[in-house]
């Protein structure tokens, strides 16, 4: 059985931002240890573009989300969110054609 196109389409794309929320962080761990130069005009860009991709899903997130002594976890809890999306996509698309 075939899944619905626009389905299929919804799950890449969030199959994609799962891809840009990880490196989105692995940048911040390599910012926070020194380890690339944020005075690099390619890695500012990056940051940028990463920046905006993710801060408008993480920061809502932040906001709910107790401190946890410096750890953000707001990644994990997208992560979990994305995963249900999908699972229910896929579950909505073949039980129903959607």
């Amino acid at each position: 059985m075939m899944m619905n196109p626009i389905a299929a389409l919804l799950i890449q794309v969030l199959e994609i931002y799962k891809w840009i929320l990880i490196a989105s962080v692995i940048v911040s761990w390599l910012t926070a240890f020194n380890v690339i130069n944020v005075h690099n005009n390619f890695v500012r860009s990056l940051l940028r573009i990463l920046l905006a991709l993710t801060e408008p899903v993480l920061a809502p997130i932040r906001r709910i989300l107790p401190a946890m002594g410096g750890l953000d976890l707001s990644p994990i809890v997208v992560f979990v969110l994305i995963w249900f999306l999908q699972y229910t996509i896929r579950w909505a698309s073949f039980n129903y054609g959607l």
